[in-house]
């Protein structure tokens, strides 16, 4: 688990914000937040490329990178107003999912033991499996609930053959005890996958999956509404997990299984912000990023953003400041 810096290219920190090294616990003592990138797309049915996601999550944004960004509407500093650490990217054995994953597990158990939440940049969505059962490793399997954004359920029981995959880690999530069906929250699904079969699997789990369409007619205020108080039930904290595919190609083209029909960028950052303002966060990881398939970066700014829309809102829930949407900006 050797601090590396960036896997793939020049060694810089998310947005200036200081350097950790997990291997030393002095350098990660009191963080609030500890970020960490998962570069590995081993786990990718389609187009490659997730890799690279980290880096360039790192680096999307057109500001200085000067470890501050004062958020407009909420009147916090989530980069200042929390203690957020960059530990740099994990060594992931390029072609060896599973050890890959391995080392992604350790890593968020000992995040998640220091007293932070991990926020980890992919990569392929495999890693879930490994980053969420790492902060269960802590906090006890069962007692981490979750809301998982993404254009697919990546409940499938074998991927090619393979029980690893970005098409299978709710599944082993859910098989292995890390995190209860009944507890576990989908926004977003649609397309073509998966079949009757595996519909049923998740059915009878207790899973609440929402397509987009009914996203759409219902609006996402009226399905977050009533999602949030099950996620709290009998649990210690909530995981977010965001697929970038989660949001239409037409916003975020840079990912590699994309599907026509999806959130806009505006319909992400708005759910995200209510998220992490309302409900207790132990981990968060954002996936999918595929440069080589991105379009003037705007791929790579938007979960950029979204990561910051967390932080910002992470930090207004601990500040204990009072937010609403429909506030006018400079009424306060």
């Amino acid at each position: 688990m050797a601090n590396i810096g960036n896997m793939y290219g020049p060694n810089f920190s998310f947005l200036g914000v200081p350097q950790c090294d997990l291997d030393d616990p002095a350098t990660y003592k009191e963080a609030d937040v500890v970020i960490v990138g998962a570069p590995i797309d081993s786990g990718t049915s389609h187009r490659s490329g997730a890799k690279f996601g980290p880096q360039a999550i790192r680096m999307g944004d057109y500001l200085p990178h000067d470890g501050q960004r004062p958020h407009l509407a909420l009147r916090v500093d989530g980069l200042k107003d929390l203690k957020v650490l960059d530990a740099g990217d994990l060594l992931m054995p390029p072609g060896d999912l599973e050890e890959s994953l391995k080392i992604l597990r350790q890593a968020t158990e000992k995040i998640s033991r220091a007293g932070a939440i991990a926020v980890i940049l992919g990569g392929d969505h495999s890693i879930a499996s490994a980053d969420v059962a790492g902060i269960a490793d802590h906090r006890g399997f069962g007692k981490v609930s979750m809301i998982h954004f993404d254009a697919h359920a990546d409940t499938g029981d074998l991927q090619f053959g393979a029980l690893v995959g970005h098409g299978t880690p709710m599944r082993r999530l859910i098989d292995s005890g890390a995190v209860r069906g009944d507890r576990f929250l989908q926004l977003g699904l649609r397309g073509y996958w998966p079949g009757d079969e595996t519909l049923s699997w998740m059915r009878d789990q207790g899973m609440r999956s929402y397509e987009m369409t009914e996203i759409h007619h219902r609006g996402m205020k009226a399905v977050l509404d009533e999602s949030f108080s099950t996620l709290t039930k009998d649990s210690d904290g909530v995981f977010l997990s965001i697929d970038i595919d989660v949001v239409d190609p037409g916003m975020a083209p840079g990912t590699g299984t994309p599907e026509p029909g999806g959130m806009t960028s505006r319909e992400l950052l708005e759910a995200v912000r209510r998220i992490c303002f309302e409900l207790p966060i132990v981990g968060i990881d954002v996936v999918e990023v595929a440069p080589p398939f991105d379009s003037a970066d705007i791929t790579a700014i938007l979960a950029n953003r979204v990561v910051l829309e967390a932080l910002s809102a992470i930090a207004a829930r601990k500040k204990g400041i009072a937010y609403s949407p429909t506030r006018n900006l400079l009424d306060r």
